[in-house]
């Protein structure tokens, strides 16, 4: 583990909110545990074990029941502490890989059968070498026949840049942690508009409503982070899904408490019906149907 890597949090608080039944916890990850599953030579750093046992302890407490498990840049190319977990519990997870130009169609269709519903395209420099669009726009045109989709990370700066890779994808495309806003400059002004114009537009982009520990600047209530998230699930409420992102990687300022983070749900999403749709009914769609 690099010296300066916050473990996730030991004994989260039990959640005052009670997600309804059938919650999916839409992004997590499992990491290792190395002796097993060893962490990618060209990763940009090393985390601390969070294994898959610790992983579905968590589902549990929280009151989740189903995950879906997003492979993260420390293990690289290589799936197999994600398809290890995606095999340990059956149909009560679905699994976002990451794949390269070199994956045989064999190995994508065993990745089905254990699970894997997506690939995932990072374009955050910090975490990657190479962020190749031709590559990526084969490898979407190739799982697209399997019936999977697409998702992306960047930061909100990134997205003029990126809309017309975007446009070109031939799945539905998920875009991680609201396409990371700067929440300094509010939901009116920066790339927020910017944002919300794109999904306005193509109605095959879906996005996640999570990571406030990641944006927010006012501290840990993440209320400067609230307006965006609720934004989203207004004017977009069947394109939405919500993730822990358990364990948390790469936090520098803190390490959040999953159960605090579960109870800002009703904050984001605030009628039942909405909280449905954000937690059961999206999730079901695109991962199970």
């Amino acid at each position: 583990m690099d010296a300066d890597y916050l473990p996730f949090h030991a004994n989260p608080s039990k959640p005052a909110f009670a997600p309804p039944r059938g919650a999916v916890d839409a992004h997590c990850h499992v990491f290792g545990p190395a002796a097993v599953f060893p962490y990618a030579p060209e990763r940009k750093y090393t985390p601390c074990d969070a294994p898959k046992e610790r992983l579905f302890a968590l589902r549990d407490f929280l009151g989740f029941e189903r995950n879906v498990i997003v492979q993260a840049s420390c293990h690289g190319r290589d799936n197999r502490a994600l398809v290890d977990a995606l095999l340990s519990v059956g149909d009560r997870a679905r699994g976002v890989a990451v794949v390269g130009p070199e994956i045989t169609d064999k190995e994508l269709e065993d990745m089905h059968g254990a699970g894997v519903r997506a690939v995932r395209f990072n374009f955050l420099k910090r975490l990657v070498d190479n962020a190749p669009k031709d590559a990526f726009l084969s490898i979407a045109a190739r799982i697209a026949k399997l019936g999977w989709h697409v998702v992306v990370y960047f930061e909100a700066h990134q997205l003029e840049e990126l809309a017309p890779f975007l446009d070109q994808l031939p799945t539905t495309v998920v875009v991680d942690h609201m396409g990371r806003p700067d929440v300094r400059s509010g939901i009116e002004h920066g790339h927020f508009p910017r944002f919300l114009t794109l999904l306005e537009r193509k109605r095959s982009i879906w996005t996640k409503v999570s990571c406030p520990e990641r944006l927010s600047v006012s501290g840990p209530d993440y209320s400067d982070v609230v307006p965006f998230a609720r934004a989203l699930v207004n004017t977009f409420p069947d394109r939405v899904l919500w993730g822990t992102d358990w364990p948390h990687p790469n936090m520098k300022s803190h390490m959040p408490d999953d159960g605090k983070l579960v109870d800002l749900i009703p904050r984001v999403a605030d009628t039942a019906k909405k909280r449905q749709a954000l937690l059961v009914d999206n999730p079901q769609r695109l991962y199970w149907a």
